[in-house]
């Protein structure tokens, strides 16, 4: 049984920072890709590709950043220099690759609000 799992939201002051973490078991990790969403806009912030390539959103781009752990089989979302702008719920997508198919997977979400 495939499990995302977010965590790392809550309340900060704009300007402070905010580790999300995205943790996944089920799956062959290292042959997904990872995107981390935010409902607010339905906006996807970031990727990362199962070879470490990365993307941004404009709007998060110099303040953001994703990476992942294999081993760990976590995805991080770092999320510095926070504005009211990023409040919302933020979803990781896992998209694994297995015997030529895709699947996607989300976790429930995990609140950012970050406070004027």
């Amino acid at each position: 049984q495939v499990q995302v799992v977010e965590s790392g939201g809550g309340l900060v002051q704009a300007g402070g920072s905010l580790r999300l973490s995205c943790a996944a078991s089920g799956i062959t990790f290292s042959r997904s890709a990872i995107g981390w969403y935010r409902q607010a806009r339905r906006e996807l912030v970031a990727t990362i590709s199962t070879g470490g390539t990365t993307n941004y959103a404009n709007s998060v781009k110099g303040r953001f950043t994703i990476s992942r752990d294999n081993v760990k089989n976590t995805s991080y979302l770092q999320m510095n220099n926070l504005s009211p702008e990023d409040t919302a719920v933020y979803y990781c997508n896992v998209r694994s690759f297995s015997d030529g198919q895709v699947y996607n997977y989300w976790g429930q979400g995990t609140q950012v609000t970050v406070s004027s």
